[in-house]
């Protein structure tokens, strides 16, 4: 009568960063109760797969809290290597390659948060 299923799918990288073929083959081989996926578009397919398994487009964007920090770090990371570029001594690129690193593990921990 009201049975519910419970779908257990495994993904290798999130869903809107697949391929449409990689989306088609998940649809075709883990979820057979979508049909015609071979004919989809990318789109068709996100928004079938996410119907499918209740996924909500909200969940995903979590890091929104901090992307204007995450905007002002990365100018800030475009500054530092064209001043490496410009640097005259290896002291100087070495300490600027050390600030670019810090920085851009710092940028991945924010969007990761």
């Amino acid at each position: 009568m009201g049975e519910v299923i419970e779908i257990k799918v495994e993904f290798k990288k999130p869903l809107d960063k697949m391929t449409a073929k990689e989306l088609r083959e998940l649809a075709i081989e883990q979820l057979p109760m979508i049909t015609g996926a071979s004919s989809m578009t990318k789109d068709e397919l996100l928004a079938k797969i996410k119907e499918v398994l209740n996924i909500n487009d909200e969940e995903g964007k979590a890091n929104t809290v901090y992307k204007q920090q995450i905007r002002e770090l990365k100018h800030k990371l475009k500054e530092l290597r064209f001043q490496r570029l410009q640097a005259s001594s290896r002291a100087e690129r070495d300490r600027l390659r050390k600030k670019i690193h810090k920085l851009k593990r710092l940028t991945r921990k924010l969007a990761t948060a």
